[in-house]
């Protein structure tokens, strides 16, 4: 503590007029003595000290503490390389289960394919079928048809004839008056011939 002459002086008339001020003033004559610890006498005394304190500590660390702090880091990286060990199981797992799933996936699409293609070449055949038996009724009908048509018109023929012969003798007698049916009947059977 720093002392001003003006405080010190308040001070020691205080004291001197029988106040009963406690202060914490060095007196006067051991005012001008160096700190103890810079004190070149008691070196000696320090550095003892200073070792055996020293000393201690050291034993304490190497006893007490550093065993701890090994036994903790040894738990600690026994159990880092569990989990590690354990994150690796795991992957290989992991990535085990992956690789059978893209091998189901693939053999799925791989079937998925090949019953599609299948599918698509069951309805291939079965419409080429349906088309040829479509076909075949449509051949049968068309010459069913055409069989009709070639009769109708055979019998068509046959009655134009007897109808070019009645068509012509009426128009002939209209325009004639009279007309000879022998000589009508074979002069359509020489146009038609």
């Amino acid at each position: 503590m720093f002392v001003t002459p003006a405080y010190g002086q308040e001070a020691s008339q205080a004291v001197d007029s029988g106040s009963t001020h406690a202060g914490t003033e060095v007196p006067a004559g051991e005012a001008h003595g160096t700190f103890p610890p810079f004190n070149p006498a008691t070196f000696a005394s320090q550095l003892f000290w200073l070792v055996i304190t020293f000393t201690l500590f050291y034993i304490f660390l190497k006893k007490v503490v550093m065993p701890r702090l090994a036994g903790i880091l040894d738990t600690r990286s026994s159990r880092i390389f569990q989990d590690i060990d354990q994150a690796n199981k795991l992957k290989k797992e992991a990535d085990a289960a992956v690789a059978a799933y893209e091998q189901e996936l693939a053999e799925a699409k791989a079937n998925a394919n090949a019953i599609g293609q299948q599918a698509r070449d069951a309805a291939k055949s079965d419409a080429e079928t349906a088309r040829k038996k479509v076909e075949a009724g449509l051949e049968a009908k068309l010459a069913e048809a055409e069989g009709r048509i070639a009769s109708i018109k055979t019998a068509a023929m046959k009655d134009v004839g007897a109808i070019a012969e009645n068509t012509a003798g009426a128009i002939l007698e209209q325009l004639v008056g009279k007309a000879d049916k022998g000589a009508v009947a074979a002069a359509v059977k020489s146009v038609a011939g």
